[in-house]
């Protein structure tokens, strides 16, 4: 890209450009795109799962269906698959803190909006548009952290984003549970808003604008051949395949654990099985563990650790012993995460130019897998058995372990590459 061509070159840059330098670790500019980069995440996935464990009484509501009433998580991931592909286009023709300050602040004002919209229909509508609107910071936080950070801690930044959506995830379900059986459903969606909307003034009046990167307008058939390189791209290819894989996985197992939690032998209530929810904390460690990894081992090789321990994990979970089902769960929540870090990690330093279109397809992929796994296991589940739902998930993660095997033909040597 031009802007990047103008600082590799070194020709016409302002004078704080030249000086600065990426952010270190040392820095104060450093820890503030830490602590607001988490923040932007644990606004997001907040936001985004708000209504999953509310579904329930939304449904007694509205007199529908929890079926119909479901409706209103998926819209919020469509819309944020749509917005992902849209900003994989537009993303480099806006400022990276601009777009994620507005991502943040008008997906908070939906979010307040919508505990006094009394319909579903339209409640369904604006979770769509905030879905939307959400993917705006997912489509750039990635590039932005592998553009102004320092090489030796961008690991640790983006490890830092990555908790911030674990967290926000879990919060977001636990939280909103609890308000809800305190103050009712519409009253929780209201204090979450709230809480969001203040985690967007901090990262506005916090959050360092680039240094390192430069709006500019986007020729579409460039980056038509941009994107089709990515996807064409052996390597690229496989990451976004691994990403659609364990997300679809993961996803599969927290959408249906609950039914075999609630059967024979296990018979407990629904207030145990909310707090599967908590085991997202492990996801928090799985996206720390990466950073200390890479001090001692290559990128390839933690990928494919912790894909491995995703196996062990779910396999764990055919077992009709409480306490071996809780263990499994923890170490494929911890397992994933620490994937899902190192695989976005490395399609962010593999794409030299045109890394939000990058980010974006990986994203793209990321909530596709949780959208068509996710339900259609679902439907395997319902007319099969929790055995042969549980081994197909298996399949899936030997899938994507393989995926990480390069072929003699890729044009590059193979994943361990990028490490050097």
């Amino acid at each position: 890209m031009y802007s990047e061509k103008l600082i590799i070159l070194g020709a016409e840059l302002p004078i704080k450009m030249e000086t600065t330098g990426k952010a270190d670790q040392k820095s104060k500019r450093f820890r503030n795109i830490k602590l607001c980069i988490f923040f932007s995440g644990l606004s997001v996935f907040a936001q985004l799962y708000l209504f999953q464990p509310l579904l329930p009484m939304v449904a007694q509501h509205f007199r529908t269906t929890v079926g119909d009433s479901s409706l209103l998580v998926s819209s919020a991931t469509i819309g944020m698959a749509l917005g992902l592909f849209f900003f994989a286009f537009k993303a480099d023709s806006y400022s990276r803190k601009g777009l994620m300050t507005f991502s943040l602040f008008a997906s908070a004002l939906l979010t307040i909006i919508s505990a006094w919209v009394p319909s579903l229909t339209l409640l369904i509508i604006i979770g769509i548009i905030k879905g939307f609107v959400i993917s705006g910071v997912s489509a750039v936080a990635l590039a932005y952290l592998t553009e102004e950070v320092h090489a030796s801690v961008v690991g640790l930044a983006i490890s830092m984003y990555l908790s911030g959506n674990t967290i926000g995830g879990m919060s977001g379900r636990i939280f909103a549970t609890i308000l809800a059986g305190e103050w009712g459903w519409q009253n929780a969606i209201l204090i979450i808003g709230i809480e969001s909307l203040i985690l967007g003034i901090v990262f506005w009046k916090l959050f360092p604008q680039s240094q390192f990167f430069t709006p500019q307008k986007i020729d579409f058939s460039l980056k038509m051949k941009q994107m089709k390189t990515f996807i064409t791209d052996p390597y690229m290819l496989r990451l976004y395949g691994i990403a659609a894989l364990l997300m679809g996985t993961f996803v599969s197992i927290y959408n249906y654990l609950t039914f075999r939690l609630e059967a024979a032998p296990f018979s407990l209530n629904h207030f145990y099985i909310a707090f599967i929810f908590l085991m997202y904390t492990f996801g928090v460690f799985g996206t720390m563990i990466t950073s200390r990894l890479l001090k001692k081992y290559g990128q390839r090789s933690i990928l494919k650790g912790f894909i491995l321990f995703m196996f062990a994990g779910i396999a764990l979970l055919l077992s009709e012993n409480i306490y071996i089902v809780i263990f499994g769960l923890g170490l494929l929540t911890l397992s994933f995460f620490a994937a899902h870090t190192m695989a976005s990690q490395m399609v962010a330093l593999h794409a030299k130019e045109g890394k939000s279109s990058a980010t974006s397809i990986y994203w793209l992929f990321y909530y596709f897998g949780s959208s068509i796994l996710g339900s259609g296991t679902g439907y395997l589940l319902h007319g099969t058995s929790w055995n042969i739902f549980i081994m197909f998930l298996i399949f899936a993660v030997i899938l994507s372990f393989l995926l990480t095997y390069k072929k003699n033909t890729d044009p590059i040597h193979s994943f361990k590459k990028i490490d050097d």
